[in-house]
Parts: structure tokens; sequence; C-alpha cells
């Protein structure tokens, strides 16, 4: 039988955190009694992971899809980009709702709209009620940022960058193993098959879910226009939020132009890969996300500031690794493949390093704060994408790395600004 919590009262509005000070964590609100399970922290994780894959199956399979469905190629990038705009369409709108309503209600909902969407996608011999379904596989799957903050309401301040530094890994898992698992399942069968047994996967834990998670009903009585129009009152008054956001697009653009561009390079005649390669090379990135959990261990001993400044050296160091050797050599493709863990683990570090500063603001508007904080970054993610094709195509990888050198230090540039102000404070 499923447990029920209820978070404090609010206060009117949101406290705003001092420009460049570290949130001292909810204290008018008292911490949850309850002590999430090492279980439910896994079940968690795997939910996220799960949920967040829909939205990655397609981008190796675009080529494929497109050509079943009759697709131009300036059509065929539609695949993909409609999905990211339905998870845009979700971080501003229905992730909110998580300070709303009753959380594993619409965490249910969610995953149900999912699967129907999934079921959709695989039955689709025309483009149009594909794209369709593309725009609500995006729009479903911000399920997954409805239960990262959940997760973090479950844990005890103490423990709250671990749980949410695990839960992150299950959804770094889920992005990074999406596109080799969907490229293997295409060579195998066909793209059909990758949705169908993803909307199955969606019934199952949608089963899962409803047994194990409690009920979590929001002690937020506003409405939902209030409850949109506050968040705009959060970006002015949060420059914590702020920081956070813009350190992230800067990482999350060049891992964006990393995935988008080095799979060109290595089908290109340098390397001449298979998608078979290219989805054992994907794998490599799956060792990344090891990071979040000890960073998330990190950022619970106070350790955010040093932690976050080394994760943007870190993303930015993988970008001159990956120019190590000559085009198409052993070396090169070794060094590649460096870089590809190193962006990903500078990445889902200071992903968790984020959240877990966000996550301290206060418990009563979570959701809008980290439905804001991805929607940002999330948009760095698509520059980075856009960037990484045009310098791919100007000056290969010569000028895409450059370029993917600078998106950290770009964000380590910013940071620097709060550590001088925190040292001019403090005189």
């Amino acid at each position: 039988m499923s447990q029920q919590f209820r978070v404090s009262q609010p206060a009117p509005g949101p406290s705003p955190v001092p420009e460049g000070g570290e949130p001292k964590g909810d204290q008018p609100h008292p911490v949850l009694p309850q002590q999430i399970s090492s279980r439910m922290t896994l079940l968690l994780a795997a939910a996220c992971g799960l949920i967040v894959a829909n939205i990655y199956y397609a981008q190796p399979l675009a080529g494929p899809i497109g050509a079943s469905l009759g697709l131009s190629s300036e059509a065929t990038g539609l695949i993909v980009t409609l999905t990211q705009i339905g998870y845009g369409l979700g971080l501003l709108f229905i992730v909110p709702l998580g300070d709303l309503v009753e959380n594993r209600a619409l965490v249910l909902t969610l995953v149900g709209l999912s699967a129907l969407a999934l079921l959709g996608a695989a039955l689709s011999s025309h483009a149009t009620p594909f794209f369709a379904a593309a725009l609500v596989i995006g729009l479903s799957s911000v399920a997954v940022q409805v239960l990262v903050p959940y997760a973090a309401h479950m844990a005890p301040e103490a423990m709250r960058g671990r749980v949410v530094g695990n839960v992150m890994s299950g959804l770094l898992l889920g992005i990074m193993f999406a596109r080799p698992v969907s490229s293997f399942i295409t060579q195998l069968s066909s793209w059909h098959v990758v949705f169908f047994l993803s909307a199955g996967v969606m019934v199952v834990l949608a089963l899962v879910l409803h047994r194990a998670l409690p009920r979590r009903a929001p002690a937020t009585r506003l409405s939902y226009g209030s409850l949109l129009l506050s968040m705009g009152e959060l970006i002015i008054s949060t420059p914590v939020l702020r920081r956070r956001a813009l350190y992230q697009a800067g990482l999350f653009a060049a891992f964006s132009l990393f995935w988008t561009t080095a799979p060109l390079l290595l089908a290109g005649p340098a390397f001449n890969m298979s998608q078979g390669g290219i989805a054992l090379f994907a794998l490599a990135g799956v060792a990344g996300a090891v990071a979040a959990p000890f960073a998330g261990r990190a950022a619970d001993r106070g350790w955010s500031t040093a932690g976050s400044a080394l994760a943007m050296l870190i993303a930015a160091v993988a970008f001159l690794v990956s120019r190590i050797g000559a085009e198409g050599s052993m070396l090169s493709l070794g060094c590649l493949v460096a870089a590809a863990i190193l962006v990903d683990c500078g990445v889902s570090a200071n992903l968790a390093f984020g959240q877990r500063t966000i996550f301290m603001l206060g418990a009563e508007y979570r959701s809008r704060l980290n439905g804001l904080f991805l929607a940002i970054f999330f948009m760095g993610g698509a520059v980075g994408s856009a960037v990484g094709g045009w310098a791919f195509a100007k000056g290969g990888w010569d000028l895409t790395s450059w370029v993917g050198f600078a998106l950290p230090l770009l964000a380590l540039a910013y940071f620097a600004t709060e550590f001088l102000s925190s040292r001019r404070s403090a005189r």
C-alpha cells in the first residue's frame, strides 16, 4: 500500500538568494520525515533512465525512419527536432505542476501518455502521425523532471546531494545507452521494433511505480496561471538559479556539440566506421555517468564550488585530448574515446552539483526551479548542436574541437565572476 507525505505550508513567495552565495538549506521548511531507501533510489534512477531514453532513441535512426516515411532530407531533421520541442514545452508547462498536483498521479499520467505516443510512433507509416507522436514523446518524457525533485523531497538534507546524484546517474545512463541500443535493435530488426519495445517497457514501469511510489501532495495553493507567472519571479529573484543554469548551459552545449559531430567524424573517410561501430563508440560515454553520484557526495560535503570549476576544466580538456593523433589512426580513436568519457564526466558532475544547489532553495517551488534550470541549459544544448553542425561543415573536427573547447571555458569565466564577487563581499 502506498504511503503519503505532504510538504510544509510554503511562504507566500520565493526567497531570493544573494548573488554568489550558497543556499543554506530549507530553513524555514522542516526536513520531511521520510528516509529514502536504497531500493527506492535505485527504482527512481532506473525509471528516469528508461523514460529519458525515449527522447534519444530516434537520434541515430533519423536516416532509416526518414527513408521509411518518405521524408526529404530537410524534413528528416524534424524527427529529432519535434521531440526536443515537446520536451522543452513540457519543462516549462508540465514540470511546474509538480509543485501543485499530487506527484505520483502526475508521473503515472505522463508515463501512460508516453506509452501511447511510443505505440503511435511504432505503428506510423506516414509522416504526420509520426511527427505528432514524436512531439508527445518529448512532452511526456518530462516525467523524469518530476521524479528528480520528488527524490529530493524524500531525502534528508544531509544526504540530498547523494540521492540526487544517484538518481541523475540513472538518467544519464538512459541518455547514453539509448543511442547504441536503438542502433543495435534496428540492425537486427527495424526501427518500429525500438518503439514497440519501449512502449511495453513504459507499461510495465507504470505498474511498478503505481505500486511502489508514495503519494506526495504539495501544499501550494496557487492556481496554474499564478504558478507559471511565479516562474518569472523566480528567475529574477534567484541569482543562484540563473548562475547554475548558465554554467550547465555552457557544458551541455559542449556535450551536444561533441555527440552531434563525433559520429559524423567517425562515419567520414578518416575512420569510415559503420553504424554498429559508432554505436560501440557511444557506449564509451556511459562511463562518464559514474561522476554524478561522486559529485553528489562531494556536494553534501560542501565542495560544490571547487567541484564545479573542476567539472568545467575537465570538459574543456576533453576537446584538447580529442585532437591528439592523426585522424583515422588508432591513437586518434583512443583519444576520442577518452574525450567522450571526459566530456560526459564533466557534464554529469556539474549537473549533480547544480541540481543539489537549487534543490536546497526551498521545497515548495522545487519543481518550478528544476523546470527553469532544465529549460535554460537545454537551450544551451540546442545551441551546441547547431553550432557543432556548422563548425564541422566549415572546418571539420579541427574547428569543431576548438569551439567545443571554448564553451566550457566561457562557463568557467562566468563562474569566476561569482568567486570574485564573493571575495569582494567578504572584505
